[in-house]
This record gives C-alpha cells, sequence and structure tokens, in this order.
C-alpha cells in the first residue's frame, strides 16, 4: 500500500506518528511504556558517568592536551537530553530511535576507551590524556571507569528500547514507497565510516603519532573498524524502519554518537601545539552533523494529518532515476580508473638506495577495474541500465579482494620501516644513521581512493535499485512515465523460479571453499586465507565472499532480470578469484594451479548456470 491508495484515517494514524505515539504511550499496552521509561533512565545514567569520566583523570598521573572537560560533558549529556525531550512530548518512536542509534556505536565507542587500559601511551585520545614523556603500560586512572560504566549502560538502554522500536514499526504498517531523503543516510554512514579509518588528527608530536585503524594499536584498531562497519549499518536499518520517528532517531543517535568520535580530535588539532586538523575526524563530524540534520527532514510523503491527494508538484523530491542511474555509473568509473592508477603507479618507494620490490598483486587490481568498468559503461545505457546496475552492485566487491591485498603488500613490508625523531623535535646525542626501508608509494593512496569510491559506488547502485522498484511500482505517477518506459521489463513480473534453489546453493558452497582455498601455490609463498594464514588481505577475501553469499540469498526474493544481474556479477567477482592464477601466480617462480582455482571457476560456472535458470523458469511460468 503506497501512499497513494492510503486512507485518511490511515495517513493520519501512520504519519503522525508522535500524536499516536504519545496515544499509545499512554493508553496502550503494547506500546511498552514501561520498557521506554527504563531506557531512557538507563541511557540518563550512562550520560552522566560518560561526563564524570570526562571530568576524572583516566591515566594515573596524567592530563589532557587541552580543557576538553565541557565539550566532552556537552557531548554527553545532549542525546540523552534529546531522548527526554522526546519523550516528554510523546514521540515514543523518535526516543526509541535516538537509544538505538546511540546504542549500535556504543561498543566501538568501548573498545576505544579500553585501549586507555590495555596502553594508553598509544591511545590517540589527547582530549583525555596526552603524554609529556616516554611511557610503558600507564596505569588506569579514576575517569576509565566512569566512560567503561557509561558505554554499557548505553547498551542497556537499547536492549529496553528494541520492543518499543518494534511496536512502532507494526504500528506504522508498511514501508512508504517514497522514502525520499532517507536514501542519503546510508551515503552519511559510508563517508563517515571512511572516516573513521583515517587518521584522526595530524602530529608532530613524539609522544602521539597520528596512525590510521590499521596502523593503531590492537584494541583501537578494532575499535575504529567496529563503529566503520556500524555506523553504515544503522543507517541502512533507519532507512528501512516502517515508522518515520524510529528511522528519524536512529539517524540523530548514530549522528551524535559519530560527533562524539569525530568532533574532539578537530578541536584537539586546532588548539594543541604540534597537532594539526586531519581529514577523517572532518569527514566524521560533517556526516554525524549531516545525519543529525536529517532527523529534521520529512521522510515520507504522508507526514501530516490530511489525506495524500497524489498532488506532490511542491514537494522536494531526491534526484530521479536518471541522476541515480548517472551517479552510479560515474562513481564506478571513478573507482575503476583509481583503481587502475593504484595498479599502475609504484605501491612502494624505497627510502634509501634498497632496490624497490614488486608488488605481483598490483595485476589483479587492475583486472578489478576491468571487470568494474564494463558494466559500469553499460549504466548509462537506458535498455540495459537496470541489469548493468545489478550486475556493478557486485563486481564493486572485486576492488575489494584486490585492493585489500594491495594494502596488505605495502603494510607487510613498511610497518618496521624507521622513524626520525628529528621530524618531532626530539634531539638525540648521538645522529642516526641514514634511514632505510620502504614508505608507502603514491599506488597506496589511489588503491585506497579506489576501495571508497568502489563502496559508495555500491551504495549507489543500491539506491538506484530502490529507485528502479519504486518507479516500477508506481506507473501512475505522470512524472516518472518516461522513466517506466526505459525500464528493463525484467523489473516487473513475479520473483525468480523456485527451481533455482539446488544450483544456488551449489554455488555457494562453491564459493566459499573458493575464497578458503588458495588459487595457485609457489615455492616460498604462503598465500592468505579465510580459516589460516588471516591477514590484511583475508579481510579483502572476507568482503568478497560476504558480498558473493549476499547476493545469492536475495535471488530467491528477486525479480528474474535482478536475479539475473545478480548472479552474473557474482560470476565475475568468482571469475576474478580464478584470474589470480594468471595474473599473480605467473610472476612467482614454480607456481602451480591450487585447489581454489577449480573451485572458483565451477562456482562462476554453477552461477551463470543458476542465472540462465532463473530467466527460462520465469519465461516458462509466464
Amino acid at each position: 500500500m503506497t501512499s497513494r491508495s492510503r486512507h485518511p484515517g490511515d495517513s493520519a494514524g501512520q504519519a503522525v506518528s508522535g500524536t499516536a505515539s504519545a496515544e499509545l504511550l499512554r493508553s496502550e499496552p503494547g506500546s511498552r511504556p514501561r520498557a521506554l521509561l527504563l531506557s531512557a533512565g538507563s541511557v540518563s545514567a550512562g550520560a552522566v558517568a560518560l561526563a564524570v569520566g570526562a571530568l576524572l583523570p583516566v591515566i594515573q598521573g596524567g592530563s589532557p592536551g587541552f580543557t576538553a572537560a565541557p565539550l566532552l560533558v556537552v557531548l554527553a549529556l545532549a542525546p540523552a537530553a534529546a531522548v527526554l525531550y522526546a519523550l516528554v512530548t510523546g514521540r515514543s518512536g523518535l526516543a526509541a530511535g535516538l537509544v538505538l542509534g546511540l546504542t549500535a556505536l556504543a561498543p566501538g565507542r568501548l573498545l576505544l576507551d579500553l585501549q586507555l587500559l590495555a596502553d594508553g601511551s598509544l591511545a590517540a585520545r589527547p582530549e583525555l590524556f596526552l603524554a609529556d614523556r616516554l611511557l610503558a603500560l600507564p596505569p588506569a586512572g579514576p575517569g576509565l571507569w566512569p566512560l567503561v560504566a557509561g558505554h554499557l549502560l548505553t547498551l542497556a538502554a537499547g536492549a529496553f528500547a528494541a520492543g518499543a522500536a518494534r511496536d512502532e514499526a507494526e504500528l506504522a504498517g508498511e514501508l512508504d514507497g517514497r522514502r525520499r531523503w532517507r536514501l542519503l543516510g546510508p551515503v552519511l554512514g559510508v563517508a563517515g565510516g571512511v572516516g573513521l579509518l583515517l587518521a584522526p588528527f595530524g602530529s608532530g608530536n613524539a609522544y602521539l603519532l597520528a596512525k590510521n585503524a590499521f596502523e593503531g594499536p590492537t584494541v583501537a584498531m578494532a575499535g575504529y573498524l567496529l563503529l566503520a562497519a556500524l555506523l553504515p549499518l544503522t543507517a541502512l536499518v533507519a532507512v528501512s524502519s516502517p515508522s518515520a520517528e524510529v528511522g528519524k532517531g536512529g539517524f540523530a543517535g548514530a549522528g551524535l554518537a559519530a560527533l562524539a568520535v569525530g568532533f574532539p580530535p578537530v578541536i584537539a588539532g586546532l588548539v594543541v601545539d604540534r597537532l594539526s586538523v586531519a581529514p577523517g575526524s572532518v569527514v566524521v563530524t560533517v556526516a554525524g552533523l549531516a545525519l543529525v540534520g536529517l532527523a529534521f527532514t520529512r521522510f515520507d510523503v504522508a507526514e501530516t494529518d490530511e489525506a495524500v491527494t497524489g498532488d506532490l508538484a511542491g514537494e522536494v523530491r531526491l534526484p530521479g532515476l536518471f541522476w541515480w542511474r548517472l551517479a552510479t555509473g560515474g562513481l564506478a568509473l571513478l573507482a575503476a580508473l583509481a583503481a587502475t592508477a593504484g595498479a599502475l603507479a609504484p605501491v612502494l618507494k624505497a627510502n634509501g638506495p634498497t632496490p624497490v620490490p614488486e608488488t605481483p598483486v598490483r595485476w589483479l587490481l587492475l583486472g578489478a577495474a576491468v571487470v568494474l568498468a564494463v558494466p559500469a559503461l553499460f549504466v548509462f545505457v537506458p535498455r540495459l541500465s537496470a541489469f548493468a546496475r545489478g550486475v556493478v552492485a557486485a563486481t564493486w566487491a572485486g576492488v575489494v579482494l584486490a585492493g585489500a591485498a594491495v594494502l596488505s603488500a605495502a603494510l607487510s613490508v613498511t610497518e618496521d620501516k624507521a622513524v626520525d625523531p628529528a621530524l618531532f623535535g626530539v634531539d638525540l646525542p648521538v645522529p642516526l644513521p641514514d634511514k632505510v626501508g620502504y614508505s608507502a608509494g603514491p599506488g597506496v593512496t589511489w588503491t585506497f581512493i579506489a576501495l571508497v569510491l568502489a563502496a559508495v559506488a555500491a551504495l549507489a547502485a543500491v539506491i538506484t535499485g530502490v529507485v528502479e522498484r519504486d518507479v516500477s511500482d508506481d506507473a501512475d505517477d505522470a512524472d516518472d512515465a518516461d522513466d517506466n518506459a526505459e525500464l528493463d521489463t525484467g523489473l516487473d513480473g513475479t520473483r525468480a523460479s523456485g527451481n533455482v534453489l539446488t544450483p544456488l546453493v551449489a554455488a555457494a558452497v562453491l564459493a566459499i571453499a573458493a575464497f578458503g582455498t588458495p588459487v595457485f601455490t609457489a615455492p616460498g609463498y604462503t598465500a592468505p586465507g579465510l580459516w589460516s594464514h588471516f591477514g590484511a588481505a583475508s579481510w579483502g577475501l572476507l568482503g568478497a565472499l560476504a558480498v558473493v553469499l549476499g547476493l545469492y540469498a536475495l535471488v530467491p526474493r528477486s525479480r528474474p532480470i535482478a536475479a539475473a544481474a545478480a548472479l552474473a556479477g557474482a560470476a565475475l567477482v568468482l571469475g576474478l578469484r580464478a584470474a589470480e592464477l594468471p595474473l599473480v601466480g605467473s610472476e612467482y617462480d614454480g607456481s602451480s594451479a591450487g585447489i581454489g582455482f577449480w573451485l572458483a571457476l565451477g562456482g562462476a560456472v554453477a552461477t551463470l548456470v543458476t542465472a540462465g535458470m532463473a530467466v527460462a523458469g520465469s519465461r516458462r511460468a509466464g
């Protein structure tokens, strides 16, 4: 049921979620008022604990790099104040969404604070602690424990709020077809996630090195990775919520939590001596502010108590289908160009006369660029755009597969390179010898850019698919008539045939085995794996496998052409995995095909057979 077919009474009940929620909070047992009160109390107690932790030293005998307590207190108390305001005004859906948004990012923030317990000297937290001398495992101070308690109380609040959010979703009914501005939320989440992986600030302080998430200490790295994954996931969940109020609250809660992580390093870069502002924290801050701003936009067509008449002439809309397709194809091509630059530019550069070793895996990145660029070109062809967009939604994983391997190769060589203390203002009585070793070349920068662009292109492809389905299901709208004429007929009709389940399961089993076993073997070469020799490159294997398996899971619920496009893209990713033998293995003496090569080929063939059966079965059914 779309906004145009909803009766006035239904529209009022669903649209004015704040009014309906207020009534439920007073009289409806299913609204769980006691759970909401417990949730608000728990998140408020957690906010107070976080504020107290900001006022006390987190390291014994240590102090922050600047007077950050007022800022940290505001960042701690503001989310709780928003939850209490929503609850007092009767907007229980907004309150539940706020709590869930805060809860989603609480585990990552907890790990960042626990780095102070593991080894505070390695924690990049100048708002809480800045060393003025070399320290070895400094003991935790009294301020750390309120911080830990605050995050745990926030997690408990989320457990209480989950039931209320489900009640709000059931009250709202089906998700409105016009999702409009809420579709920007996952884009902002991905941008913020990328910023969380970058260095939080620049540093010229010998006791506080500026490192990105992968170069930092283990506990902090786990925290940043968890935050980078959960921020876009939280935004995606908010998008899919049938209740506009819960969705808005999810955006606002996640945005406020992101601000608590990203904004203090920005201020530290501005006011602390020898520190400078870095793009990573700026991106996180902007993304957090934008997510909060989305909570003040209209999520659905009907958010007032007036009946929807179908006249949408005066409304603000997201760009139409043409522009989403243009963004998808353009971003995918930019990602392919960046991947090409990453493959052709030097990945390593020597700090001295030492010869630079070759990086054979960069040829796999070049192959991934081709696999992504070809379908991206067809996104611009109206008759083929829907199918090509579905392929792009899969082949971006090839950039992840190859890019992680390139970054792993660079990291393994540069992670032990020497650091010149003179760069940080430290004078030594005995001069150091000339620096030796390697540092990252421009190929690493281009590879990282390619990974970011590929992820954003994938998100644009998903949003384009949502818009395509909305346009296809809303043929009565005269404004979208031209777009409907361009849609591939495969977007309409029934789901893919149930006969595809057997080959689909076979393809999934082959894919798991293909990504978990070596594609080639060579003397002295140890291939990264999923259940053995797990390293940085294994994250690329895991990411590509997750994308392929996710596409397989969607096939039974997809329409025939959409299913065929997803399966074709998955087959290309498996083919790229098999292509590692000629592209990379040929650079090693004595290399030979491994079991993973044959499994990848078998998985690609099984996937293509499944795609053919999905289309053929639907035609027979028609």
